[in-house]
């Protein structure tokens, strides 16, 4: 591990409350697709993350967010908090995604919020509620992952 991750994982495994959890995605940066998608991490630790999407750009042919970029969106908000719960240490993969749909949006930003449903040692599974920009729910999703041996 490189002096500054292993400096992160020292502080994340003593501390956790303390623990600055953006400086650390910081330090791991975006996946190329949440980048492509225009995914912005606004708040992140196990506990609670919260991320906003534009719309434009991930639409269907005719006009509407596509239900896939609500999943891509909900997988990597229950993949990075499950990350953070695990430790630097950890390999994460993602289990099982479903998401229902609740109405349709075409402009704009969306909102999602993940909150644990479980934090295990070696399952983690979170809800993600997603939003248009008059706080009506559009999406609600579940995720769960596979917390893995270290690495």
């Amino acid at each position: 591990m490189s002096g500054s991750l292993f400096q992160i994982h020292f502080l994340f495994m003593s501390d956790q409350k303390d623990f600055d959890f953006m400086k650390l995605l910081g330090v791991r940066g975006a996946g190329a697709l949440d980048t492509k998608m225009g995914i912005q991490i606004l708040e992140a630790s196990p506990a609670r993350l919260v991320a906003t999407m534009p719309v434009e750009g991930n639409t269907q042919a005719v006009g509407l967010l596509h239900g896939g970029a609500n999943v891509v969106l909900a997988e990597s908000l229950g993949s990075i908090g499950t990350a953070l719960h695990a430790g630097l240490d950890r390999r994460i993969v993602g289990v099982d995604i479903n998401a229902t749909h609740h109405r349709s949006v075409t402009q704009g930003t969306v909102t999602a919020v993940a909150t644990p449903i479980i934090l295990g040692k070696t399952l983690c599974c979170y809800e993600v509620v997603i939003t248009d920009e008059e706080g009506n729910r559009t999406c609600t999703a579940r995720i769960t992952c596979l917390i893995l041996e270290k690495r």
